[in-house]
């Protein structure tokens, strides 16, 4: 296994932003030294039964950024969500920056673009991301270097991201009494799942992790930090050395009685777009509803 170059002597400055509708939290990543920051895995509000798309969390990171006088170069997607949907070109649209992903986007391309029937017209290349992270790419924050690093098993595509002392895990890990995201949409794999959490407790105790989701199990109030030493002794699906045979009948066992996301039809349509709507012939906004295909 590779290690991933880290540099915990750098303290990024991290807010938080939480959606209750999707349970997601939303990062701005602001470089100690400079004004420079980045977003990571923003979201846009939908309501879905009515069709209507609005941006109020996505402002409140416009609000905060503005506050502060902040430089935005990069708007980061830790994977093809299909749980909530992207709002980095509205973000985008008011302060700049680029919207990066991992390269395997074009798996999941490929694999979505059939399921709603997408024509010639929907490239399957990635080209809708300004970067396509490949893993051990590095990008820079100001004066902070990020790191992606490839984890996949949730999606072909999910990518954990390392800047200085905090690494943001997507859906790779949830909690320690939340455990792991599943593994049985299309191109998920429980045993690369395990493979790629492995990777993620292979970083520095002390590294900070934060969590994309965060659901509350129990009662308890909404959390979103924790270590990488905390994962290894508490994580409930793979703490405490439990084996890759152990997690991966664990998890292909509770994911045959998961329902699907509220929102994965939207979320895959838009989010596979870099969090574009998808247009009719006639220019307007629309969302396909594909009958038994997930």
């Amino acid at each position: 296994m590779a290690k991933v170059p880290t540099n915990m002597h750098i303290h990024p400055k991290i807010e938080p932003f939480f959606d209750a509708q999707t349970n997601t939290i939303s990062y701005v990543v602001t470089d100690p030294a400079s004004s420079s920051c980045a977003v990571i895995d923003s979201v846009m509000d939908i309501n879905y039964a009515a069709g209507r798309i609005t941006y109020e969390h996505a402002d409140q990171i416009i609000a905060y950024i503005e506050k502060h006088k902040l430089q935005l170069e990069w708007l980061i997607e830790t994977h093809v969500h299909a749980d909530h949907l992207s709002a980095a070109p509205y973000i985008q649209s008011k302060l700049g920056g680029q919207i990066g992903i991992g390269d395997q986007i074009t798996v999941v391309q490929e694999t979505f673009g059939k399921v709603f029937n997408e024509g010639t017209e929907f490239q399957r290349d990635g080209s809708q991301f300004d970067r396509l992270f490949k893993d051990g790419d590095t990008y820079n924050i100001g004066g902070m270097t990020g790191v992606a690093m490839h984890t996949p098993g949730h999606t072909p595509a999910c990518m954990v991201h390392v800047i200085g002392d905090a690494a943001f895990a997507g859906d790779t890990l949830f909690m320690p009494d939340g455990g792991s995201a599943r593994a049985d949409f299309p191109g998920g794999d429980a045993g690369a799942l395990y493979d790629s959490i492995q990777k993620v407790l292979a970083l520095p105790d002390d590294m900070r992790l934060f969590m994309c989701h965060d659901y509350g199990p129990g009662g308890r109030d909404i959390m979103w930090e924790t270590t990488v030493a905390t994962q290894k002794a508490e994580n409930i699906h793979v703490g405490q050395g439990k084996s890759r045979e152990e997690f991966v009948k664990f998890r292909e066992t509770r994911d045959a009685t998961l329902d699907v996301p509220k929102l994965i039809l939207p979320s895959l349509q838009v989010n596979m777009r870099a969090g574009d709507v998808p247009k009719s012939e006639d220019g307007k906004p629309v969302l396909k509803v594909p009958v038994n295909a997930i």
